[in-house]
């Protein structure tokens, strides 16, 4: 297909509806606590998502390689998930617990992703680090991302933060392309050689989400077909943002 660039009238329609966006995940994330189920967080986005009038993205979409399309309105992966975890209401949250909110929003025709993690109650100090880290690997990969530079340079730059800490980097799964679609070109990895990969132009628009584990950078997907976990059972966290990259560098459309 190839990247499909965003005229500067979808961006504008994207800042709306990642606006909207961010006040949804902000709203799921205060509600956030222990004893809760995985569940009650589905039926509390699809009650923002109506009230803002807005839909959902991840709702019915069928990803390459997946024999059904995902049931729910958000995902939410617990602990060693690391990401598109399934909301059922046997999931219940407990103190202690690492949850990652990744949802996908359509405005007006136009789609945004952006995904938080958090701690439900009090965590470890292992847990914390590890959620603070990817948050600020995100904001490096989005400082990257300026005109002229390649999805390479995101990636080391992602890489080269988080590499020190030991973390695992998940490196089968990537950043991408988003707008027209939830899924678009390019592939934006979170670990990379400089100059290499699609060069940042006008108008693109992509989704930077960077998924680090406290273990191996080795990830399963589990007999639903959407979960990734760790391989090796370890905590993980993700963050995400939809930037646009534009003349004046990049502009963070969900924040």
């Amino acid at each position: 297909m190839g990247v499909q660039l965003k005229t500067q009238s979808d961006i504008e329609t994207m800042k709306k509806g990642g606006q909207i966006h961010a006040s949804i995940l902000r709203s799921l994330s205060e509600a956030v606590k222990p004893g809760m189920s995985a569940g009650d967080l589905d039926t509390l986005a699809r009650a923002l998502l109506e009230e803002s009038g807005v839909r959902a993205a991840f709702l019915n979409y069928t990803p390459e390689g997946v024999s059904y399309p995902y049931p729910s309105a958000v995902c939410v992966s617990v602990n060693d998930e690391v990401v598109h975890g399934i909301p059922h209401e046997d999931i219940i949250l407990k103190e202690g617990d690492v949850v990652s909110i990744d949802i996908g929003v359509e405005h007006e025709g136009l789609i945004t992703d952006a995904a938080i993690t958090i701690g439900v109650g009090e965590v470890s100090e292992d847990a914390q680090k590890l959620m603070n880290v990817t948050k600020e690997s995100l904001m490096v990969g989005i400082k990257a991302a300026q005109l002229g530079n390649t999805v390479g340079d995101i990636g080391h730059a992602i890489e080269s933060f988080a590499k020190p800490y030991g973390y695992g980097i998940v490196r089968i799964l990537a950043g991408h392309g988003v707008g027209y679609s939830v899924h678009e070109d390019p592939y934006v990895p979170n670990y990379g050689k400089p100059g290499t990969g699609e060069k940042l132009v006008p108008g693109m628009v992509i989704a930077i989400e960077p998924m680090l584990t406290l273990g191996s950078d080795e990830v399963a997907v589990t007999e639903d077909e959407y979960t990734y976990v760790t391989y090796d059972g370890s905590l993980s966290a993700h963050f995400e943002h939809t930037i646009a990259i534009t003349e004046n560098g990049p502009i963070i459309l969900t924040k």
